[in-house]
């Protein structure tokens, strides 16, 4: 039985829902839980591009002046903290994605739901947004 740890769905596709997952992942990995990051439908938007296409992404540079984690940085704690990064493949056919063009350093698979319900160990926490 895994002791915590997080899975996190980011199915939306503003700024807000896609930090939140990134802070939920990284405080997991901080405290040596494990974090899967499942992106689905408009939240395979966090994985495109940099800046990424999110609603309201201004909040970004507003978070950084006031001292908050900005997403690159807590991005790349989940790269780094060995977070495991999920692409829905459903999500990037009902959106007509191309895999190929999202950020290529973020370590990611592209599985489906039963992946992401597999990854989910007894204990976790499974969280969506």
């Amino acid at each position: 039985m895994s002791d915590g740890g997080v899975s996190v769905i980011l199915r939306a596709g503003d700024y807000e829902s896609a930090h939140y997952a990134l802070a939920l992942a990284a405080a997991a990995l901080a405290v040596n839980k494990p974090a899967v990051l499942f992106f689905t439908m408009s939240g395979i938007r966090a994985l495109q591009g940099r800046p990424p296409a999110l609603e309201n992404w201004q909040r970004d540079a507003e978070n950084r002046e006031r001292g908050v984690g900005d997403y690159e940085t807590l991005l790349e704690a989940c790269v780094e903290l060995g977070g495991r990064f999920i692409v829905c493949e459903m999500g990037l056919r009902s959106l007509d994605i191309d895999a190929a063009s999202l950020r290529d350093d973020v370590p990611f698979t592209v599985a489906g739901i039963v992946t992401l319900l597999e990854e989910t160990k007894p204990g976790m926490h499974l969280v969506s947004l």
